[in-house]
């Protein structure tokens, strides 16, 4: 996979503040207030800095954390996994594997068939309808 390099300067005036501070400062939205945590609609989940798309609807379900969680990346490869030591704790940060950008975390308290989490920003996503 290309990866996509752009300067700060080039991410802050393509992205709003908000989405700039999840995406590129590994910001968190508040619990309940992203605005693809409830949605239902079946399509696929890109992101929101580069359009790569990384979930689809059918892998999403209600972990009742507040914020989107799926089950699995579309590929594994669109979803990169680093160790994150911030705020006093031990996870793995969700990262775009084509941009770099913070996408959330995974946790291994998941649903089957893969028994994890990702925990999505919805700042950091993008969704787009299945075609009919």
């Amino acid at each position: 996979m290309e990866k996509i390099i752009k300067s700060e300067a080039e991410w802050r005036a393509a992205l709003s503040p908000e989405a700039y501070h999840v995406l590129r400062e590994a910001g968190t939205e508040r619990a309940f207030a992203g605005k693809y945590n409830a949605n239902k609609t079946d399509g696929l989940y890109l992101c929101g800095a580069c359009g790569l798309p990384l979930f689809d609807s059918e892998d999403k379900y209600d972990s009742g954390s507040g914020w989107p969680s799926f089950t699995q990346p579309i590929d594994p490869q669109a979803v990169a996994e680093k160790r994150d030591v911030s705020h006093g704790m031990v996870r793995t940060e969700s990262l775009c594997a084509r941009c770099d950008s913070h996408l959330g975390h995974v946790f291994p308290d998941g649903p089957p068939p893969t028994g994890l989490r990702y925990c999505m920003n919805s700042l950091s996503l993008d969704f787009r309808p299945r075609e009919q």
